[in-house]
């Protein structure tokens, strides 16, 4: 594309949810107060959503749980709301993604539904800046990203990190509509539990899924880290989604489908 016609851009970062989070506009109107205003909604979205959610404070609606999972006969709406996407996530992971009994910060497991949180919040937020006309985003959370780009406009490029070498990319892919989600022990070490056998998972190093929505493209790579050594063959089965996995010798594969330049391997579902 001619950069004399390429649309302005601007990029907002603020630290929410324990994370940085950054949304980056293309469009005629991202100098103005009025999508500075929608930009504004969006973050303080996601710092109510922590309020409600987050693990690490006790004033949160969890926290003062202590790890209980909420009774969702009386839980207030949004609560209710998550708490049926956990149950819905354990039954399309087989088990495998199980916010019920996780490690909490305080020490001892109980419920814990971030891994799925994240995923939910950034496209419920989203709302404020999707209906713009004319208007390009890219909404990373913490490397979670999720993309809307208008008619005849180039795609977004999101690179993949290497988790052994985070200065380093694995690959790049472009994307116009959908999701980017990395879970894996890069940043937080052996931090995802295998839910059946209660211990962490440690044969991936880390596992991305792109897809259509960023909630189940979350839950599907946390899901597959903690499944381990026949993760790819899931993977490959998930409709829509494909997945670029690095396993902890190092080795690099991804499923069918994957848009990037990495070689695909051949599943056994494939």
């Amino acid at each position: 594309m001619n950069l004399a016609t390429e649309p302005e851009r601007r990029a907002w970062v603020v630290q929410v949810m324990g994370l940085p989070v950054s949304v980056h506009l293309r469009g005629p109107g991202v100098h103005t107060d009025a999508v500075a205003e929608r930009v504004e909604r969006v973050f303080a979205e996601l710092g109510e959503v922590d309020a409600v959610f987050s693990t690490y404070r006790p004033e949160s609606v969890l926290g003062r749980l202590g790890g209980a999972m909420p009774d969702p006969a009386i839980a207030e709406p949004v609560v209710r709301e998550v708490v049926e996407l956990c149950e819905l996530a354990r039954t399309r992971t087989d088990g495998w993604f199980d916010a019920r009994r996780l490690p909490l910060p305080g020490g001892g497991l109980g419920f814990d539904p971030s891994g799925l949180v994240k995923g939910w919040s950034v496209e419920r937020a989203a709302r404020w800046l999707t209906d713009l006309p004319d208007h390009d985003l890219c909404f990373n959370a913490g490397g979670d990203v999720l993309l809307r780009t208008a008619p005849g406009r180039p795609a977004w490029r999101v690179g993949i990190e290497d988790p052994d070498h985070p200065e380093q990319l694995l690959d790049v892919v472009e994307r116009t509509h959908g999701a980017v989600a990395t879970s894996g022990t890069a940043r937080r070490g052996a931090h995802i539990l295998d839910p059946h056998a209660g211990r962490p998972a440690e044969a991936v190093r880390s596992v991305t899924v792109v897809g259509p929505e960023l909630l189940w493209a979350d839950v599907y790579a946390t899901a597959a880290v903690a499944r381990g050594a026949d993760a790819l063959d899931w993977l490959a089965t998930l409709d829509g989604y494909a997945a670029l996995l690095v396993d902890a010798a190092g080795r690099v594969r991804a499923t069918p489908g994957w848009p990037g330049s990495r070689p695909v391997v051949q599943t056994r579902a494939g």
